[in-house]
């Protein structure tokens, strides 16, 4: 059970047109946007900041950014939000190969280096203690400008409060977010956990 019940998404009407960008990206909008209705300043702001960070200015896709995203939340644990990441990722293109083995995107041929060195950050980003480093670094830059790489720590962000936002609240995961959540991560033991 959530801590804070969502409110109908027609409780804020601002919240209610600017959520439309979520039908696109999810094709619901999500729970954690309507308990952040609360506080309509919240909500507002924050679904103009992820429009502000998935926006895409250069060569990392709107794919690589939800992969991005997946990984973040992996790291911190958040059922919610994998579920979330991996349904946006293949909404906007993922290759069906990537989406299948994104446990081991490390090793496995469908992920490029480029989307290594992105994703390992994300990885190294996401641990408490961080654990971005020289050698990250070296990685990132041999494949990325500085603008590409503040887009993927604005997701990786993004999904920090993300994280810990829907891990506090217990926000129930969507039918369509379980769905995918099931499909590409269940072999791997994903499960709603305390999100039903």
């Amino acid at each position: 059970m959530p801590l804070v019940s969502p409110l109908s998404a027609n409780h804020d009407s601002e919240t209610r047109q600017l959520a439309e960008f979520f039908n696109e990206t999810l094709g619901f909008c999500p729970n954690s946007v309507l308990t952040m209705q609360h506080r309509p300043e919240i909500s507002q702001a924050f679904i103009n900041l992820n429009k502000a960070v998935m926006a895409n200015k250069g060569r990392v896709t709107s794919a690589l950014k939800r992969m991005i995203a997946w990984v973040s939340s992996n790291a911190a644990g958040c059922s919610y939000c994998q579920a979330h990441a991996i349904r946006a990722a293949e909404r906007y293109g993922a290759e069906q190969e990537q989406l299948d083995n994104i446990w081991e995107y490390r090793t496995h041929p469908a992920f490029s280096e480029a989307e290594r060195a992105a994703l390992d950050f994300s990885l190294a980003a996401s641990q408490i203690p961080n654990a971005v480093d020289d050698s990250i670094k070296t990685r990132l830059y041999e494949y990325w400008n500085e603008g590409e790489i503040v887009e993927m720590l604005g997701v990786i962000s993004l999904f920090g409060y993300l994280n810990r936002w829907n891990d506090s609240m217990a926000t129930t995961i969507e039918s369509g977010a379980i769905e995918s959540g099931t499909h590409y991560l269940g072999k791997h033991g994903w499960n709603q956990g305390k999100h039903v």
